[in-house]
């Protein structure tokens, strides 16, 4: 006899939905939304395992390394639900494609979620809230509390079922490559985002001066000796805002030369490194607090 099919109902569905407001209750450094994650599941693993073993073995499997906009993860926390219920009904899912669809999903939805609601409907209801507000009415800051989490709420929940009911879709065409074929475009688009990300947000000045470079004739300005009339004085205000020199010597740093090879290139190098300490099991703790110690040292002696 076939065993019956194990489904998640709209009432587990919710369940999540709710945890998952909580994803950065436990955020940490070194794999940060992982708890937050595992604790939103919590409703489909008891509801899909029934066993301590297999609840255990699902809990293990989603506190891996997870971070994103915490709004978007929605949509990604649908499409798990999907492949973990097909995986309980005996679908040949493994560790590896549910993680998998995790992180190359997470990375391209990051870069929408901060634009979206950070960047424009927060601003917009809370300029609506504070333009009542300071009418003096007090329906201002009430309107944007409720307007931010109804549109919020409704995100989360409707995103998440957009995920459940696509991840169904992928899993019914396992054996063809479809989960590949989606977890590989994402992953190459999460690469594009990366690397906006990494010239936006990491930053590193050399405080360093070289010696001065003499500047070209016609290059800076021939202040006359003795007094400046006025027609001269404006002859030199003219020649300074159209670019001159002020002295026949021009300030030469380290920075400034790398920036004229490949601007940001030590931000980047940095990024290849931390890649490369995560890919021999440096543990992300450890690379962080070297980072930090690196930094003062190179600030205490005026390097950076």
């Amino acid at each position: 006899m076939m065993a019956e099919k194990i489904e998640l109902t709209r009432s587990d569905r919710m369940s999540v939905a709710w945890r998952s407001q909580f994803l950065q209750g436990s955020w940490n450094y070194e794999r940060m939304q992982n708890v937050g994650w595992a604790y939103a599941l919590i409703p489909a693993i008891k509801k899909l395992y029934t066993t301590k073993e297999d609840r255990t073995a699902a809990l293990k499997r989603h506190l891996e390394f997870f971070n994103t906009h915490p709004y978007v993860a929605s949509p990604i926390i649908g499409v798990t639900l999907a492949l973990e219920e097909e995986r309980a009904n005996g679908a040949p899912i493994d560790d590896t494609a549910i993680q998998g669809v995790k992180i190359g999903m997470m990375g391209p939805l990051a870069g929408i979620g901060d634009p979206v609601f950070w960047f424009t409907v927060r601003p917009i209801l809370g300029a609506l809230g504070a333009s009542l507000a300071l009418g003096g009415n007090i329906l201002g800051p009430i309107l944007f509390f409720v307007l931010w989490n109804v549109i919020r709420m409704s995100f989360i929940w409707y995103t998440q079922e957009f995920g459940y009911k696509a991840g169904s879709a992928i899993t019914q065409d396992l054996s063809g490559g479809l989960l590949k074929d989606i977890t590989k475009g994402a992953s190459i688009l999460g690469m594009f985002i990366l690397a906006v990300l990494v010239e936006r947000w990491v930053s590193i000045k050399f405080a360093v001066e070289l010696p001065a470079k003499k500047l070209a004739e016609g290059a800076y300005i021939k202040f006359p000796n003795g007094a400046v009339s006025g027609g001269k004085l404006q002859e030199i205000l003219s020649q300074q805002a159209s670019g001159l020199s002020l002295t026949k010597m021009a300030p030469n740093t380290l920075q400034g030369n790398l920036d004229s090879l490949i601007p940001g290139l030590m931000g980047l190098l940095l990024t290849f490194l931390a890649m490369w300490l995560l890919k021999k099991k440096v543990s992300p703790i450890v690379m962080i607090i070297g980072i930090f110690i690196f930094g003062i040292l190179m600030r205490v002696l005026h390097i950076m």
